[in-house]
């Protein structure tokens, strides 16, 4: 099960996606990866490691005007069928 976090301050989006599994972490980098490609504007990725063996894909955009990460996250919300934001 993903479970995922989105935070947004001035300038700053980030989404925050943990999975439990090498299957889901291979599904979840897929499916960002092609959304991202898709796009002109770029994030920090980076995955990191957390208690129980599970790991968390970081999406990062800092100092991003147009607020258009908000339209990529959305999108990556949606094909990953991620129905609870914490």
């Amino acid at each position: 099960m993903l479970d995922a976090e989105f935070r947004s301050e001035e300038r700053f989006t980030r989404l925050s996606i943990a999975y439990d599994n090498q299957n889901e972490k291979k599904s979840v980098i897929s499916e960002v990866e092609r959304i991202i490609a898709r796009y002109s504007i770029q994030p920090e990725t980076y995955t990191t490691a957390v208690s129980n063996g599970k790991e968390v894909l970081v999406i990062e955009y800092n100092d991003e005007i147009s607020r258009e990460s908000g339209t990529i996250f959305e999108e990556i919300i949606k094909a990953l069928n991620i129905t609870k934001l914490i």
